[in-house]
């Protein structure tokens, strides 16, 4: 759980801070949803399944109650530096609100430092608390890069996702090779065409398509 909920880290994270993940209601509801498709929760094989879903639920979910002063242990230095640095291609696995349904794929975030750097490992971490959540890849795209603009105030951030959507794929339209690209653009990638499109070459290049 957080710490201190009024810590502006955590403010700006959006946590769920006061409470625990009730995973006996989950567990509960998970039998009522097998009975409902005409299942029988008791069952050799769906005897257990409640108790999975509700453990599997504390991981997907886990974004909501991470300690953002644990997350960044302290890793933000000054530097002297004032170029792009850039993490690209970051596996991130999310669930969508609408249907509950996982998509995932990748992001690639950049900064510009005023006098601040993030250990490079934070960043990656940083995407794990926004996917892990039920999501809608657009807000999760503004979060990371509004997140990183809180805890470094550098002179810009850039953020790319791209992903693909299972409620896509397995029903609906079903179209499997669809995929969604999102960016948020703070700061010099907004003001700055130059700055934007150095970011944007440098993800193209040796970028491949995204796939299962």
């Amino acid at each position: 759980m957080v710490a201190d909920c009024n810590d502006p880290l955590a403010q700006a994270a959006d946590l769920f801070c006061e409470e625990e993940m009730d995973l006996e209601t989950i567990e509960a509801s998970v039998s009522k949803i097998l009975e409902a498709i005409g299942e029988n929760p008791s069952r050799e094989g769906l005897e257990r399944t409640p108790s999975r879903v509700a453990r599997s639920y504390e991981e997907l979910f886990s974004g909501y109650r991470m300690d953002p002063k644990a997350l960044l242990n302290e890793a933000v230095f000054d530097v002297a530096y004032d170029q792009m640095v850039i993490v690209r291609d970051i596996e991130f696995y999310s669930m969508c609100e609408h249907h509950i349904l996982p998509f995932m794929g990748r992001a690639h975030v950049a900064y510009i430092p005023s006098d601040k750097v993030i250990g490079l490992s934070k960043i990656p971490r940083i995407v794990d608390l926004f996917s892990r959540r039920l999501q809608v890849q657009e807000r999760m795209t503004t979060q990371i890069a509004d997140y990183l603009q809180v805890v470094l105030n550098p002179q810009g951030v850039g953020v790319v996702v791209e992903g693909l959507h299972m409620c896509m794929m397995l029903r609906g339209v079903k179209k499997h090779d669809a995929r969604m690209t999102t960016s948020s653009m703070l700061g010099a990638f907004r003001e700055d065409m130059s700055t934007r499109m150095e970011f944007l070459d440098n993800i193209s290049r040796g970028a491949e398509r995204l796939h299962f």
